[in-house]
Protein backbone atom coordinates (compact mmCIF):
# COMPACT_ATOMS: atom_id res chain seq x y z
CA UNK A 1 0.00 0.00 0.00
CA UNK A 2 1.27 3.51 -1.16
CA UNK A 3 1.42 6.67 1.32
CA UNK A 4 -1.21 8.47 -0.60
CA UNK A 5 -3.53 5.34 -0.31
CA UNK A 6 -2.98 5.84 3.49
CA UNK A 7 -3.98 8.88 3.67
CA UNK A 8 -7.25 7.89 1.31
CA UNK A 9 -8.00 5.88 4.06
CA UNK A 10 -7.32 7.65 6.69
CA UNK A 11 -9.05 10.44 5.04
CA UNK A 12 -12.08 8.63 4.33
CA UNK A 13 -12.56 7.25 8.00
CA UNK A 14 -12.10 10.84 9.43
CA UNK A 15 -14.97 11.75 7.28
CA UNK A 16 -16.67 8.86 7.79
CA UNK A 17 -16.85 9.27 10.93
CA UNK A 18 -17.58 12.86 10.88
CA UNK A 19 -20.52 12.33 9.08
CA UNK A 20 -21.49 10.01 12.09
CA UNK A 21 -21.23 12.95 14.33
CA UNK A 22 -23.81 15.51 12.08
CA UNK A 23 -26.01 12.47 12.22
CA UNK A 24 -26.66 12.44 15.92
CA UNK A 25 -26.16 15.75 16.08
CA UNK A 26 -29.34 15.99 13.62
CA UNK A 27 -31.04 13.66 15.30
CA UNK A 28 -30.87 15.42 18.54
CA UNK A 29 -31.54 18.42 17.08
CA UNK A 30 -34.51 17.07 15.18
CA UNK A 31 -35.64 15.53 18.77
CA UNK A 32 -34.81 18.61 20.96
CA UNK A 33 -36.36 21.34 18.87
CA UNK A 34 -37.16 20.50 15.26
CA UNK A 35 -40.75 20.05 15.23
CA UNK A 36 -41.38 22.29 18.60
CA UNK A 37 -43.56 25.34 17.76
CA UNK A 38 -40.69 27.97 19.55
CA UNK A 39 -42.18 31.24 17.54
CA UNK A 40 -45.38 31.10 17.34
CA UNK A 41 -46.35 29.55 13.91
CA UNK A 42 -48.80 27.25 13.79
CA UNK A 43 -51.21 26.85 15.99
CA UNK A 44 -50.55 23.98 18.50
CA UNK A 45 -51.05 24.49 22.33
CA UNK A 46 -48.11 23.92 24.12
CA UNK A 47 -49.54 23.99 27.63
CA UNK A 48 -51.49 21.05 27.47
CA UNK A 49 -50.81 18.18 30.16
CA UNK A 50 -49.95 14.71 28.64
CA UNK A 51 -47.17 13.35 30.71
CA UNK A 52 -46.71 12.77 34.12
CA UNK A 53 -42.99 12.91 34.00
CA UNK A 54 -43.37 14.73 38.02
CA UNK A 55 -45.48 15.34 40.53
CA UNK A 56 -44.83 18.87 40.94
CA UNK A 57 -48.07 20.99 39.74
CA UNK A 58 -46.38 24.40 40.13
CA UNK A 59 -45.36 24.78 36.18
CA UNK A 60 -46.71 28.17 34.77
CA UNK A 61 -48.48 26.07 32.03
CA UNK A 62 -50.18 23.88 34.19
CA UNK A 63 -51.08 26.44 37.37
CA UNK A 64 -53.20 28.79 35.45
CA UNK A 65 -56.53 27.60 34.03
CA UNK A 66 -56.22 30.45 31.24
CA UNK A 67 -53.86 30.90 28.42
CA UNK A 68 -52.50 34.82 29.76
CA UNK A 69 -50.78 34.35 32.93
CA UNK A 70 -49.67 36.43 34.49
CA UNK A 71 -45.91 37.91 34.27
CA UNK A 72 -45.49 37.66 38.12
CA UNK A 73 -46.35 34.24 38.30
CA UNK A 74 -43.98 33.55 34.98
CA UNK A 75 -41.15 35.29 36.40
CA UNK A 76 -41.54 33.76 40.07
CA UNK A 77 -41.55 30.33 38.09
CA UNK A 78 -38.69 30.99 35.80
CA UNK A 79 -36.91 32.06 39.08
CA UNK A 80 -37.15 29.12 40.67
CA UNK A 81 -36.73 26.66 38.14
CA UNK A 82 -33.34 28.90 36.99
CA UNK A 83 -32.37 28.92 41.10
CA UNK A 84 -33.44 24.80 40.65
CA UNK A 85 -31.29 23.99 38.02
CA UNK A 86 -28.17 25.84 38.49
CA UNK A 87 -27.30 23.12 41.78
CA UNK A 88 -27.18 20.24 38.71
CA UNK A 89 -24.30 19.36 37.83
CA UNK A 90 -23.56 18.91 33.83
CA UNK A 91 -23.57 15.89 34.54
CA UNK A 92 -26.99 15.79 35.96
CA UNK A 93 -28.78 17.78 33.65
CA UNK A 94 -27.27 15.85 30.64
CA UNK A 95 -29.32 12.76 32.33
CA UNK A 96 -32.40 14.55 32.82
CA UNK A 97 -32.52 16.00 28.94
CA UNK A 98 -31.33 12.51 27.70
CA UNK A 99 -34.24 10.77 29.91
CA UNK A 100 -36.70 13.61 28.66
CA UNK A 101 -35.72 13.10 25.64
CA UNK A 102 -36.11 9.13 25.75
CA UNK A 103 -39.77 10.09 27.12
CA UNK A 104 -40.63 10.32 23.48
CA UNK A 105 -42.95 13.29 24.77
CA UNK A 106 -42.12 16.39 22.95
CA UNK A 107 -43.75 18.41 25.47
CA UNK A 108 -42.05 16.65 28.12
CA UNK A 109 -38.59 17.81 26.85
CA UNK A 110 -39.70 21.12 26.66
CA UNK A 111 -41.14 21.37 30.47
CA UNK A 112 -37.60 19.59 31.45
CA UNK A 113 -35.34 21.91 28.96
CA UNK A 114 -37.03 25.04 30.92
CA UNK A 115 -36.75 23.82 34.27
CA UNK A 116 -32.84 23.49 33.17
CA UNK A 117 -32.78 26.77 31.88
CA UNK A 118 -32.57 25.46 28.18
CA UNK A 119 -35.05 27.23 27.10
CA UNK A 120 -37.34 30.10 28.51
CA UNK A 121 -40.90 29.63 29.93
CA UNK A 122 -42.40 31.04 26.13
CA UNK A 123 -40.27 27.69 24.63
CA UNK A 124 -37.76 29.64 22.79
CA UNK A 125 -34.42 28.64 23.05
CA UNK A 126 -31.87 30.04 26.20
CA UNK A 127 -28.80 31.43 26.56
CA UNK A 128 -27.32 27.94 27.36
CA UNK A 129 -29.18 26.13 24.74
CA UNK A 130 -26.68 26.08 21.66
CA UNK A 131 -23.68 25.22 23.87
CA UNK A 132 -25.65 22.46 25.69
CA UNK A 133 -26.55 21.05 22.87
CA UNK A 134 -23.58 21.29 21.38
CA UNK A 135 -21.79 19.15 24.68
CA UNK A 136 -24.35 16.70 24.45
CA UNK A 137 -23.53 15.34 21.50
CA UNK A 138 -20.45 14.11 23.07
CA UNK A 139 -21.77 13.72 26.30
CA UNK A 140 -24.20 10.71 24.66
CA UNK A 141 -21.14 9.50 22.83
CA UNK A 142 -19.51 8.96 26.29
CA UNK A 143 -22.28 7.47 28.52
CA UNK A 144 -23.86 4.70 26.62
CA UNK A 145 -24.58 2.95 29.49
CA UNK A 146 -26.44 5.37 31.23
CA UNK A 147 -28.39 5.38 27.84
CA UNK A 148 -29.00 1.82 27.95
CA UNK A 149 -30.11 2.22 31.66
CA UNK A 150 -33.41 4.59 30.70
CA UNK A 151 -33.86 2.62 27.30
CA UNK A 152 -37.57 2.44 27.62
CA UNK A 153 -39.85 5.42 27.80
CA UNK A 154 -41.22 4.08 31.45
CA UNK A 155 -37.39 3.73 32.78
CA UNK A 156 -36.75 7.49 31.05
CA UNK A 157 -40.29 8.71 33.18
CA UNK A 158 -39.67 7.10 36.28
CA UNK A 159 -35.46 8.31 36.15
CA UNK A 160 -37.05 11.90 35.93
CA UNK A 161 -39.70 11.23 38.38
CA UNK A 162 -37.01 10.25 40.97
CA UNK A 163 -33.87 13.30 39.66
CA UNK A 164 -36.00 16.41 38.52
CA UNK A 165 -36.15 19.35 40.60
CA UNK A 166 -39.17 20.64 42.10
Amino acid sequence: MTRNQKIALGCGGAGCLGLIVVVIAGLIFYFAIGSYNFYGLGSGNDNSNTGDYSTNSNDSANSNDNDNSSSSSSSSSSSSSSSSASSLSDDDKHKLYQAALMTADQQVVQRVSVKLGLLNEDFTPGAEWEEFITNHVGWVLRNSSFIQSISTEEKAREYLNENLPE
